[in-house]
């Protein structure tokens, strides 16, 4: 199933009809995206924080572990999402990154039909809605477990007998910088593919046989599992959300290397992909 739709499919109707809506602006960093939502969003949206419902506190989990499954539910529920295939639309900024997210944990959650609007809010050219809308009555039952996750364990092992992916920029991966977390450098075995190389200059996904051809180089359609970490399991699912239309599958570590570093018997190495 197509995972990504244009803003002018949306516009129209054909591709996914009485979509739910679910706008997830968020800036690692930056102000709340709910002023901005509240400013003007596509009509019939309604807005879903990543911090505090597509992700848990901070901790021995890294900083953007999977969320209370029971928080997700409510959030979900509060969004309008509904059990029996009802379609969901997810949109953020431009980024991508809070909308995969969004994409990727409804589809481990078991939902079967979920797209990001591709480009995001500044693709969008439609009319605009402002304020907020009331909580809506949806009855989603998330069932996890549809898409595969790695545990820090796995993750190690997966970088010795598959292809484990970094998806963080090139300069964090060496570890000439780190910015966010305590230690710089990788996972050791892991090669990197950042997700800034996923997306034309407006944000819009490459083409599927320029994302197979990518993925090919680094040896992902032939390899015989595929795991994918970031800086906090956010921008990783971008990297699979490309995967996913390049046509490979893939598990996603979702502690990334906040939760890496946690552990300081944990090996790191720095220096370019081998």
């Amino acid at each position: 199933m197509n995972a990504i739709i244009s803003a002018a499919d949306l516009r129209a109707g054909t591709a996914v009809r009485e979509p739910v809506l679910l706008d997830v602006r968020y800036r690692m960093g930056g102000p709340p995206g709910r002023p901005q939502y509240e400013a003007g969003h596509l009509p019939g949206a309604r807005y879903v924080d990543l911090e505090s419902e597509l992700a848990g506190p901070p901790g021995a989990g890294g900083r953007h572990p999977l969320p209370p499954l029971e928080v997700f539910t409510t959030a979900m529920r509060r969004a309008g999402v509904y059990d029996g295939g009802r379609p969901v639309v997810v949109y953020d900024g431009g980024q991508g990154w809070a909308a995969a997210r969004a994409w990727w944990m409804l589809r481990w959650a078991g939902h079967p039909d979920v797209r990001v609007l591709d480009g995001g809010f500044a693709a969008w050219d439609g009319p605009l809605e402002t304020g907020a809308l009331p909580p809506a009555d949806g009855d989603f039952t998330p069932r996890p477990g549809a898409l595969p996750v790695l545990t820090a364990d796995q993750a190690a092992e997966l970088a010795r007998t598959g292809l484990l992916i970094d998806a963080r920029a090139a300069e964090r991966y060496r570890g000439e910088t780190e910015p966010i977390d305590p230690v710089a450098g990788h996972i050791p075995g892991a090669v990197n593919a950042p997700t800034t190389e996923n997306v034309a200059p407006d944000g819009t996904f490459l083409p599927a046989e320029r994302l197979t051809a990518r993925f090919a180089e680094l040896g992902a359609t032939k390899a015989p599992e595929v795991g994918v970490y970031c800086g906090s399991g956010v921008s990783a699912a971008h990297e699979l959300l490309a995967l996913h239309i390049a046509g490979v599958p893939a598990a996603l570590y979702v502690g990334s290397w906040s939760e890496w570093t946690r552990d300081p018997s944990r090996p790191v190495a720095t220096g370019p992909t081998p």
